[in-house]
């Protein structure tokens, strides 16, 4: 049985992994700094994250939802003492795409509401309403296209405000960087403007920190470099650090009942490991805090080469602007400096998203493969 073609594949088999590197079957080491879609928040393999697993393995990997998991209630005081946003609700799920079709579900039950108000260039994910209000027509399939959505320039209150103003909108969904766009971000000032716009018309602000989240971007959620608040957070990605799992932080406002939201695998026993061990991690590491340390040593770096055209992003959630396609590029700091990075829907970015405690030699790393290929 052949699979089914989504990816164009590297020639690059990983069977090992240590922090930030990854060893193929031929034994090649690789400095890994885009962390599977910024996945990989504290590292592979980190000591702490292994040892909640295997301890939770031993014990008890998954049981229904039905039953009481103490787990789930452990780790949600936890991730609302860290984030600060204790005061929301949590439901768990699997992933990012997941977290994002139940946080549009969500608004949409609780404003009476159809249509959803997202952004050039953004990315929710590939499951129907979060792929509707996904900006890639290639990955909409006729059955999605039946959502109402409507696309917006970012940063422009005005037009915002302009469609708030029509009374029929359940939701804004907003990245505060884009991921996949190409590390554009909403200014605080109109960050705030959304929030405050979406409750003066009754919508409802969702913050999707699927890539954002987790200490990325130098806070613990992007939106908090903001004064906007959000009615749902959805997040996933760096949660688990590497394991499945995903979940919409819900403001205290919206009514709960039973069946609302549902999930055979959200929230299991080792899923709920996973997310306290990287929390644990980012709390006990200072990750948040080194993410900011490292931007200011990406950003002095990126200085002194020429050829860069900007540095988008902030934190560890970082794209090099070039005045020239770096798919290319890509794959010379892939086969001949054994550098991970990422692309972007703009082909000018080149983007990097390593684990949080990465260190600056590493990404001394990159910066002297760049040199070089740039001379």
């Amino acid at each position: 049985m052949e699979l089914f073609d989504v990816y164009p594949l590297y020639d690059i088999t990983p069977v090992s992994a240590l922090g930030s590197w990854l060893t193929d079957n031929r034994g090649a080491k690789y400095l890994d700094l885009y962390g599977g879609h910024a996945v990989i928040s504290i590292g592979h393999t980190h000591p702490r994250f292994v040892e909640r697993i295997t301890r939770q393995l031993q014990k008890l990997a998954f049981y229904s939802n039905s039953i009481q998991n103490p787990l789930q209630q452990q780790m949600a005081d936890r991730l609302g003492e860290l984030s600060g946003c204790g005061d929301y609700r949590l439901f768990l799920c699997n992933s990012g795409a997941e977290a994002n079709e139940n946080a549009l579900k969500l608004a949409s039950f609780h404003t009476g509401r159809a249509r959803v108000i997202a952004f050039h260039n953004s990315f929710h994910g590939r499951t129907s309403a979060a792929v509707a209000a996904t900006d890639n027509p290639s990955i909409v399939a006729p059955l999605n296209a039946g959502h109402a959505v409507t696309f917006l320039p970012l940063n422009r209150e005005d037009l915002l405000e302009h469609e708030l103003s029509k009374g029929d909108v359940c939701a804004v969904i907003l990245e505060g960087i884009q991921g996949v766009g190409g590390l554009d971000m909403a200014t605080p000032e109109f960050y705030e403007a959304a929030s405050r716009l979406c409750d003066a018309h009754g919508s409802v602000l969702i913050a999707d920190e699927v890539q954002c989240g987790f200490g990325r971007s130098g806070k613990f959620f992007a939106f908090q470099h903001t004064g906007a608040r959000p009615g749902i957070i959805s997040m996933a990605k760096g949660m688990g650090n590497g394991f499945p799992v995903g979940g919409i932080l819900i403001r205290d406002d919206f009514k709960a009942s039973y069946g609302l939201l549902g999930t055979t695998f959200g929230g299991n026993h080792l899923a709920c490991a996973a997310v306290s061990a990287v929390l644990e991690v980012i709390e006990s590491e200072g990750l948040i805090a080194h993410s900011l340390e490292m931007e200011a040593h990406f950003r002095s770096r990126a200085a002194e080469l020429p050829g860069i055209l900007e540095v988008k992003g902030k934190g560890l959630m970082l794209g090099l602007v070039f005045d020239f396609e770096v798919a290319p590029l890509r794959k010379i700091l892939i086969f001949d400096h054994h550098i991970f990075t990422g692309s972007a829907k703009n082909k000018h970015v080149l983007r990097v998203l390593p684990a949080l405690n990465i260190k600056s030699v590493e990404l001394d790393l990159l910066f002297d493969a760049l040199k070089k290929e740039l001379a």
